[in-house]
């Protein structure tokens, strides 16, 4: 059973969740409403990702010194009225700003929330507790986005962005029962100290592995709508269900991650789930044609998207002891340049005219950059390691 401190991080991940995947399935619906082209919809994706990457850094920044519990609610707020604002929109153009905003408080929110899900799990258990946290994630891709995805194709896809601020709302109000009060850094936090980490090399790999491996993910999902129907050949009715079976990965995927990486260690866990992904997308590529190999290897990579969010987190967090709230929003900014680049890249060969298979082959490019990337970071970790038991044992 989920530890109840925790929970309220888990249902802002549901909602969190359920605003960023659930446009993935009713961007046809999306597109057709706004009378744009699919790719032009799938920028809506890459807006709500562009807001993260940069509320990420500048809403930790300025909170740091503040307590984690008054800077969750504020964020929720935010969120919440930011969705609300979604719903109405009248146009593309309004629409892209509004997802724009909706994605600012989104990193910080996961930046916060697992520091604090870390220290609630406490020495041992600080992987585990944070994927209890992204089990909210997981949760909202296994039944609120198929329910959501559903309900939007059914009435309209704008009651999809007035649950997910009601979501918001139940997340507010469980923060101020739940979460438990926890110092902030103080008037003496600033914002120019909470970045020293960038200076350390080991951060960058592992915002590279993140921005660039995690993308090919994107690509595929950001486009699974077109793929599941149009190569797969399932019936548009059916996408809930395709989407409960992506979100039933999720779930299974996020657990065994974290699980996995308190015992193997986040790095080599990182590097075998991303091994595991550029042949998942592969798969993709060449047996989408077939149907139960296509929802076999929905499964599949539904679970390889979160299994890698805890050991990719531990790893930023042991990059920068001395700034873990900044690190990770900046690792939340990171996947959702991810978002980004695989939804923008993983739309160039549809321009060209290409099958909706190709943004997976796109996809499994970015991810042999990040397993490159990775492999390169286990290699100077282990150096760094045997270095400090040499000057021990000396």
């Amino acid at each position: 059973m989920i530890d109840k401190r925790v929970l309220p991080l888990a249902i802002g991940g549901l909602g969190i969740g359920t605003t960023e995947f659930t446009i993935m399935g009713l961007l046809p619906d999306v597109a057709q409403s706004l009378q744009v082209s699919i790719p032009e919809a799938g920028r809506l994706i890459s807006a709500y990702a562009l807001g993260v990457v940069i509320g990420a850094p500048l809403l930790i920044g300025y909170s740091v010194k503040f307590p984690p519990k008054k800077v969750l609610i504020a964020l929720m707020v935010l969120f919440a009225v930011f969705n609300g604002l979604s719903a109405i929109a009248p146009n593309y153009t309004l629409m892209l700003v509004a997802r724009f905003l909706s994605g600012l408080p989104h990193g910080a929110f996961f930046g916060v929330g697992t520091v604090v899900a870390s220290r609630i799990g406490g020495p041992g258990k600080e992987a585990r507790y944070i994927s209890l946290m992204f089990t909210g994630l997981t949760v909202a891709n296994l039944a609120m986005v198929p329910l959501v995805t559903y309900v939007g194709h059914t009435f309209h896809w704008r009651w999809y962005f007035a649950i997910v601020a009601f979501i918001g709302l139940i997340a507010l109000l469980s923060l101020f029962v739940w979460l438990p009060a926890m110092k902030g850094k103080g008037e003496d936090a600033h914002f120019r100290d909470e970045l020293h980490f960038l200076k350390n090399q080991q951060s960058w790999y592992v915002l590279l592995i993140t921005a660039i491996g995690f993308g090919g993910l994107f690509a595929w999902f950001s486009y699974i709508n077109p793929l599941m129907t149009e190569v797969a050949g399932i019936a548009k009715s059916n996408m809930a269900y395709v989407m409960t079976l992506a979100g039933g990965g999720m779930v299974v995927g996020n657990l065994v991650g974290g699980y996995v990486s308190d015992k193997m260690g986040a790095p080599k866990t990182c590097a075998f789930l991303l091994l595991l992904m550029m042949l998942a997308l592969t798969g993709v590529f060449f047996f989408s044609g077939t149907r139960a190999i296509a929802l076999t290897l929905t499964f599949m990579c539904g679970g390889l998207s979160m299994s890698v969010s805890a050991p990719i987190n531990i790893m930023m967090m042991r990059a920068a002891p001395n700034a873990e709230m900044m690190a990770a929003a900046f690792m939340q900014a990171a996947f959702n340049v991810a978002n980004a680049l695989g939804a923008y890249l993983g739309a160039i060969p549809l321009l060209h005219g290409l099958p909706y298979n190709y943004p997976s082959l796109v996809g499994v490019g970015m991810t042999l950059i990040g397993l490159l990337i990775c492999t390169a970071y286990i290699a100077r970790y282990a150096r760094v390691r045997v270095a400090k038991e040499m000057q021990t044992g000396a």
